[in-house]
């Protein structure tokens, strides 16, 4: 018997909460052994510009984590952001850079 879970975030504007849906959409994809975990994965948010935010990020992310340029020790222009958290994202699961960026191109 599988067990469900959900968690609510509830923020006001600008408090970061796209940010922090995207990062635990990552987490989830990426701590599974599964690399079509995204077809389980559901993530609700109010208005049709939050939720294309919301994907945009996470495919932008997902693109820039399968870069090879994501592993360099400088950061390339344009991938301070996807840096940021490929760092926090291999950070809380306690994986390498290497395993995020080669899960990310399976992914991919």
């Amino acid at each position: 018997m599988s067990s469900n879970s959900f968690t609510v975030y509830n923020a006001s504007a600008g408090s970061g909460k796209t940010f922090t849906l995207v990062k635990e959409y990552l987490k989830t994809l990426f701590s599974s052994v599964n690399t079509d975990k995204y077809k389980s994965i559901l993530a609700i948010t109010f208005t049709n510009k939050a939720v294309a935010e919301m994907k945009s990020r996470i495919l932008t992310n997902l693109d820039a984590f399968a870069d090879s340029q994501i592993l360099l020790s400088v950061i390339p222009e344009g991938l301070e952001d996807q840096h940021q958290m490929f760092k926090v994202i291999v950070s809380e699961l306690g994986i390498t850079d290497k395993e995020l960026h080669e899960k990310a191109i399976r992914i991919h």
